[in-house]
């Protein structure tokens, strides 16, 4: 997931650099938005590491929310990078906290606090690349 988002981040920084991408004002308000909407859904680090899984899995699907809603807000190269990011972020909605007890889980599965860490490193990614939509 973090590769993924990565390839994504440099790929609109560069279209920013080579000014293949000149966001419109539209774009960049909903990117500072959407930025700084993720960075009150996914804090820092320590602050995530911190919390229990349940509480770390609704941040991660907050921040999913947030990029799904800024997404239908915008077209062009913005709605692509953030339909991307959505896409690859998309894991997370088959992750569970609880446990399964005796019943089915529709396929969720419980993910590992590495794969938590790199979720918000993700998120944390994509808010640093909206950061710079905002100024481009």
């Amino acid at each position: 997931m973090r590769t993924i988002i990565e390839s994504l981040a440099e790929e609109a920084e560069q279209q920013l650099r080579d000014r293949v991408w000149a966001p419109a004002p539209i774009d960049r308000a909903t990117a500072a938005k959407a930025a700084a909407d993720l960075h009150s859904s996914v804090g820092t680090p320590h602050t995530q590491e911190a919390l229990p899984a349940i509480e770390r899995l609704e941040h991660l699907r907050e921040a999913l929310a947030v990029l799904a809603i800024a997404l239908a807000h915008v077209h062009g190269r913005l709605a692509w990078f953030l339909g991307a990011a959505a896409t690859a972020l998309t894991p997370v909605l088959h992750w569970r906290a609880l446990p399964a007890g005796n019943g089915p889980t529709f396929g969720a599965i419980q993910p590992t606090p590495q794969q938590y860490t790199d979720a918000e490193d993700a998120i944390r990614r994509i808010q640093s690349t909206l950061g710079l939509i905002t100024t481009a």
